[in-house]
């Protein structure tokens, strides 16, 4: 130990590098908030030095300081002071523990407070302070704050006086806390949530500690209240018949329902004595692990979660209470039932809307030393003893103040902390004080401290090994960790950064699979970019290094289901589809339910069926009619049942039927109105004609090929007219009927997604080339074509093209074989091939042009609403779509690939006088007011300018998604390998004059 550092709390003036917590404060306790209490917040007196050296020492001088004013709760970096910055693992000043840096910015806040009536008794709590805070009231010294996203409460007894009172803060951004506090998210300082007086009685309630357990087996409830700080009081539960029960005296509860995320159950519970009342919500249930599964009521729980962080895009952590409510039912509407509270506890006011709506909760300490890792993690606090009362600090007040939380199932010690003796301590603190709740914590690899295994971004197939009793990656053979007793999670996965997640279905598999895998948490629900206003007025979403920090991350902070302004990304409604609570499995003549909920029955949901006829080209011909009702079986949790479907017309001879089935809620709850759908399914069933024209239209295209080669074919010298197609003296097709078209040709490239430009860590090891990297050194971004073959024959148009890589001998042949096979359609069949040596897979196959910009709109018969690719789009469904061009487009922060449509059989380009029609089967297409070179060459969204054209990409093959910017790249089912392959499409045009 640094013998400079104080090693006893020896004054209440805590030094900047004291790796102690913080002083003076009173003991924790449980959050409750009383209607006596005066919020502090508002407008606050402010300035900010750029060190704590130059800040003024004592409130005295501070009033003899220039200031301005700031709002409170506030980050003083998103008011005009400094700038925020961002790091993920890195730290952004010198790794020298306990010692902060000397350019440390040091803010004083100062308000006064008026109080008209002395209290009895008088405490100041601070809800978070991001940095190392000196308090004082009216000059006094009450004491230091360490532990930012924690509760500071300090006695004010004695101290406040009639009228005016001044409330001092010294806040410096660094201290010896930075160095637990490394989280991925942006570095911002400040007075960030509530600063509150609370007014007491002088025999006040101190603290309140609810026991509401459960017995599944008999279902009986079983409350036990205590209560620190008085020494007579009894509780109510009206809901419950509950008056004046001692305090300290347990009551056993028949016929109690308990509360669960499906059904959550709340009781308000009035604690009492002669002077004083609190107030607040509880539910009955019991947490266990029973035969390796996390369990709870009894039931194995299915974690379908997300990690959150606190974030607002002009707020910076400060989230509104309406704020999180909203992002709370957005999450439920799409079968979200879990929270991990990433990487910290949250706003005390959320816990209470995740009781009150119905999620499970990792509730997680402020505890994170990531970048010790990049110095082998040498001197890390979790295991230097000098540390070990600022862990025991964060590990007490994260459960203190949240410990009447039903909502609450797991206590997590941090985050990404490496492993050692006070992380093991922390456990045995939290253990003892709360048996009843599991300890996670991820790096706990052996399980020598933990309740739970769990991993990040694990493979699915590695899933599935720990799932069948493998040991996770890590553990050692016979450790705790190798136990098939200990429930295994996955504390983050399917990292949803840009274009992605790729593999949802995968994952889930794994967990609906094995009992002991108790589900997983995406990374993560909010992308963190902050609005940014730049000098010319314009205002961006802005990410690492977009405020000149000299150490930053990236754009590796914009990784969310949805945006910073809470609008969902693709990927929300592909984890709707794949959370799904009720699972269905369509036959012909049958549906097969599963209820995955924990606590529900099936009671209150309503199915329907829809029948769509499909044409010859698996095409419905217009909207689908209305749906039928199915009876749902009424199931427990667990239960499944197969139901007959309604009698359906005979099937017609060659014609194919589109079965979908969808189950919704009959009635409105607390965060859906009334029909809001849980759970769809389709099925499609194909008719003779339909397997017979897919072998026509492949017979069609080498008859082609047969006549035009027996046509002894020209070279033309000139353009050319086959049908109404129009071509260049290169073969080019220029237009289609009286519609312009530009740039015709293949395209095997893409702008590479966000996932694309990360590592492959997963499949190759040590290999930190990324997928986008290993196409551009195989050349796939500057392929060079030359005309090996053009030639014309009655109804036949050939041109043959060699696609080379520059510097080698490899490359990819093809042949576009257009034809006149029927009256008003232009066919054309695309053959590919590889030659040479290729390694790497292709990023895509297709067809790019350009039509004019009036072209603004898009319907089609396909995978739709939202973007589907070959490893997502489990949210995208099969029938008619429509869209302008312009909302094709996925709004990334960071431009990149986006907004594919799969699955497509039929698309309509439109015109106010025109539409181009293109026919296939499992096509992809996207389309853009912007080029391919327009979307890789931006940083920014707000750089991208639509041009005087829609760019229209046709694609036969493309490479999946993965989740390679943190995770496992694209599995091998999904890759597009370079091969030979064959495709056709026809195009039609229809005037709408």
């Amino acid at each position: 130990m640094n013998g400079a550092v104080p090693t006893a709390r020896s004054s209440l003036e805590l030094p900047l590098s004291s790796p102690l917590p913080g002083i003076g404060q009173i003991a924790p306790a449980a959050w409750l908030p009383r209607p006596t209490d005066l919020d502090l917040g508002g407008s606050w007196r402010f300035a900010l030095w750029a060190s704590a050296a130059e800040a003024p020492a004592e409130p005295a001088a501070f009033r003899e300081a220039e200031a301005g004013d700031i709002q409170v709760p506030g980050h003083w970096v998103l008011q005009g002071h400094g700038a925020p910055a961002y790091t993920n693992v890195q730290y952004p000043f010198p790794v020298d523990p306990p010692h902060p840096p000397d350019a440390n910015p040091t803010a004083i806040y100062q308000r006064t407070v008026w109080i008209d009536q002395l209290p009895e008794r008088a405490r100041l709590r601070f809800d978070g302070i991001d940095g190392a805070g000196t308090v004082w009231w009216n000059d006094t010294l009450l004491g230091s704050t360490r532990g930012s996203r924690l509760p500071a409460v300090f006695d004010l007894d004695g101290g406040l006086r009639l009228g005016e009172n001044v409330l001092t803060v010294r806040l410096s951004q660094w201290s010896a806390t930075s160095y637990l506090e490394d989280q991925d998210m942006w570095w911002m300082p400040g007075i960030f949530r509530a600063v509150t007086l609370q007014r007491l009685p002088g025999h006040a309630i101190d603290d309140l500690f609810v026991h509401a357990d459960y017995e599944h087996e008999s279902g009986t409830g079983l409350l036990h209240v205590e209560v620190r700080g008085v020494a007579d009081s009894v509780f109510d539960v009206p809901s419950l018949g509950i008056a004046e029960h001692p305090v300290g005296v347990g009551l056993t509860l028949p016929g109690i329902r308990p509360w669960s995320p499906d059904d959550p159950v709340l009781h308000e519970l009035r604690v009492r004595t002669d002077r004083d009342e609190v107030v607040l919500k509880i539910g009955f249930r019991r947490v266990s692990i029973d035969g390796g599964s996390l369990c709870v009521n009894g039931t194995p729980v299915r974690l379908s979660g997300v990690n959150r962080h606190e974030h607002h895009p002009d707020l910076g952590r400060i989230v509104p209470i309406a704020t999180a409510r909203a992002e709370l039912e957005l999450m439920k509407r799409h079968n979200i039932n879990a929270v991990r509270t990433s990487h910290y506890p949250p706003d005390p006011h959320f816990l209470e809307l995740t009781d009150e709506l119905g999620f499970f909760v990792i509730d997680e300490g402020d505890f994170e030393t990531h970048g010790f890792e990049l110095n082998d993690w040498r001197r890390n606090p979790s295991d230097d003893p000098m540390w070990l009362p600022a862990c025991l600090d964060r590990a007490e007040r994260l459960v203190e103040r949240d410990k009447n939380h039903p909502s609450v199932i797991i206590w997590s010690l941090g985050n990404e902390a490496g492993t050692g003796r006070n992380l093991a301590a922390m456990s045995e603190w939290i253990h003892r004080r709360n048996p009843s709740r599991p300890v996670h914590y991820e790096g706990d690899r052996d399980g020598a401290y933990t309740d739970i295994g769990s991993a990040m971004y694990l493979a699915p197939e590695v899933l599935d090994a720990i799932g069948a009793g493998s040991p996770p990656p890590g553990a050692t053979p016979g450790s705790p960790a190798d136990s098939p007793e200990r429930p295994f999670l996955l504390c983050e996965f399917a990292h949803a950064m840009g274009t992605g997640p790729g593999g949802l279905s995968e994952y889930q598999a794994a967990i609906d699979r094995y009992p002991r895998i108790a589900g997983g948490f995406i990374w993560e629900w909010i992308e963190h970019g902050l609005r940014q206003r730049l000098r010319d007025g314009s205002v961006r979403i802005a990410y690492g290094g977009d405020f000149g920090e000299l150490v930053h991350d990236g754009n590796f902070v914009i990784d969310g289901l949805v945006s910073p302004d809470r609008e969902p990304r693709p990927g929300l409604a592909d984890v709707a589809a794949v959370f799904s609570p009720i699972g269905l499995a369509l036959d012909t003549d049958e549906l097969t339910v599963t209820n995955r909920f924990h606590g529900r029955t099936t009671e209150g949901l309503e199915a329907t069926l829809v029948i769509t006829d499909l044409d010859a080209g698996g095409v419905a011909s217009d909207e689908p009619p209305a749906g039928r009702r199915i009876p749902v079986p009424l199931l427990a949790p667990g239960q499944s049942a197969t139901v007959p479907l309604p009698a359906k017309p005979a099937f017609d001879t060659g014609v194919r039927r589109l079965l979908t089935v969808s189950v919704a809620e009959e009635r409105a709850t607390a965060w859906a109105p009334a029909g809001h759908e849980i759970a769809w399914v389709q099925a499609e069933l194909p008719g003779a004609a339909a397997t017979s024209r897919s072998g026509s239209a492949s017979s069609s295209s080498s008859s082609s090929s047969t006549s035009s080669s027996a046509a002894s074919p020209a070279a033309p010298t000139r353009p050319t007219v086959l049908g109404f197609g129009r071509f260049d003296a290169t073969g080019r097709l220029t237009g289609v009927g009286d519609i312009p078209i530009r740039d015709f040709g293949l395209r095997f490239w893409r702008p590479p997604t966000d996932n694309d430009l990360g590592s492959l860590w997963e499949q190759d090891g040590d290999d930190e080339r990324s997928q986008a990297r290993l196409w551009s050194e195989a050349g796939l971004d500057r392929l060079q074509g030359r005309t090996t073959e053009y030639t014309v024959a009655g109804d036949e148009l050939i041109v043959s093209t060699r696609y080379g890589v520059i510097r080698s001998d490899r490359g990819i042949d093809s042949t576009l074989r257009w034809s006149r096979t029927d009256p008003g359609v232009l066919a054309l069949a695309v053959d590919v091939a590889p030659f040479g040596d290729w390694s790497v897979s292709w990023p895509r196959i297709g067809l790019a042009f350009q039509l004019p910009r009036d072209f603004g709109d898009v319907r089609w018969f396909g995978l739709g609403p939202g973007a589907a690719y070959p490893d997502t789009g489990q949210g995208a469904r099969l029938g008619w779509h429509a869209m302008p061009v312009d909302e094709l487009q996925v709004p990334n922060i960071r431009p990149q690939e986006n907004g594919s449509r799969g699955g497509v059989r039929r698309l309509a380009l439109i015109a106010p006088q025109n539409i181009l029609q293109i026919d296939g089967e499992g096509l992809a297409f996207s389309a853009r007011p912007w080029s391919d070179a327009a979307l890789e060459a931006a940083d920014h969204l707000e750089q991208l300018r639509p041009d005087e054209s829609t760019h229209v990409h046709v694609d036969f093959g493309r490479h999946g998604i993965g989740t390679a910017a943190c995770g496992p790249g694209v599995l091998p089912r999904y890759w597009l390998r370079p091969a030979s392959y064959s495709y056709a499409v026809n195009f039609r045009t229809q005037s709408t004059r």
